[in-house]
């Protein structure tokens, strides 16, 4: 794969946050560990990469849900891993130390299960060397009978002002698409203090044995990921950015990245920067050749950069309904 050189990267990098990203690559939480273990293979670079999130982080060590904890499905995986981690003591103290931060950019992703949690585990990135912090508000609020922060915009906002209030570093709230409006919900989490948002998580889903009739998942159900979730991704990222633009909000635009073409659609739609997951799994050098379809689609339409290309989709305008087929 041809290194990419100076002015190449001129034209990948982008801002995000107030962030200088060398690319607009983000791996994405939950898939690369704690930011070390791509780095064992070979040919893989961090300096390839805008940033990396970091593994779910709570306040307490956690072991996660019982196995089977990913399946496979057409076009996409479920996964149901339960945010297994070390707590957040151990993340700042043993691992963020041996992170290379001149490579790369580190978000911290923070994870709940009370406004206290999420205001606790914040407070202790804050006063650590890492670059950002997500909020992960697809958690259950234990003490509202287990109802995902993420799916309701007053609880959203609610986690926004809490970790809003305990840190200065830049906050991404990563949104929920299983909500019946995403707009609203960013909007209210802006209002609260967000700085940025990843767009999406998960869809939730399910896959079941037919010779056990038992689900495949041990927790039942999981997180939907991978390709097949592209198209609902990329219209949640283009309603997000409706809201964003006026206040020059960022977006971390994913879900079912795996070519160049992918990525561009992300940034068209609105996003300023693209996250990269499942397809790190069967591909873990994919952004290499992402990095490269994207520039090749920069110089060939005569791009001057990222920034040229973000948000720069063009709608059609005879669209008078949502509803489809017959």
């Amino acid at each position: 794969m041809t290194q990419l050189s100076a002015s190449d990267r001129d034209q990948l990098a982008t801002d995000f946050c107030g962030l200088s990203l060398a690319t607009p690559l983000v791996l994405l939480s939950g898939c690369v560990g704690f930011g070390e273990e791509y780095t064992r293979v070979s040919g893989f670079s961090n300096r390839d990469v805008g940033a990396v999130c970091l593994k779910g982080t709570t306040l307490e060590p956690r072991l996660g849900n019982p196995p089977h904890r990913v399946a496979e499905t057409p076009m996409g995986m479920l996964n149901a891993i339960g945010l297994q981690n070390p707590g957040v003591d151990h993340v700042v103290n043993e691992i963020l130390p041996v992170l290379d931060f001149d490579e790369t950019r580190f978000i911290a992703n923070v994870s709940g299960s009370t406004l206290e949690e999420y205001a606790e585990v914040a407070r202790r990135f804050d006063d650590s060397p890492i670059d950002a912090i997500e909020i992960n508000i697809s958690c259950p609020n234990v003490k509202e009978g287990g109802v995902a922060f993420g799916n309701d915009p007053d609880m959203s906002a609610r986690v926004v002002k809490a970790c809003r209030a305990v840190t200065t570093k830049p906050l991404i709230t990563k949104l929920s698409p299983n909500q019946t409006d995403i707009a609203e919900n960013a909007r209210r989490c802006i209002e609260a203090g967000s700085d940025g948002f990843a767009v999406i998580n998960t869809l939730m889903g399910m896959a079941i044995d037919i010779k056990t009739r038992i689900p495949v998942i041990g927790n039942n159900q999981g997180g939907l990921s991978g390709p097949a979730i592209k198209p609902v991704a990329l219209l949640k990222v283009q309603q997000v950015y409706q809201v964003c633009k006026p206040h020059n909000i960022p977006i971390i635009g994913q879900g079912g990245v795996t070519t160049a073409e992918d990525a561009i659609e992300f940034l068209i739609a609105g996003a300023s920067a693209v996250g990269v997951g499942t397809a790190l799994f069967y591909d873990p050098l994919v952004c290499n050749k992402l990095n490269r379809g994207i520039l090749d689609y920069l110089q060939q339409h005569e791009l001057a950069g990222i920034r040229s290309l973000s948000g720069s989709l063009v709608l059609n305008n005879h669209s008078t309904s949502p509803c489809s087929g017959g």
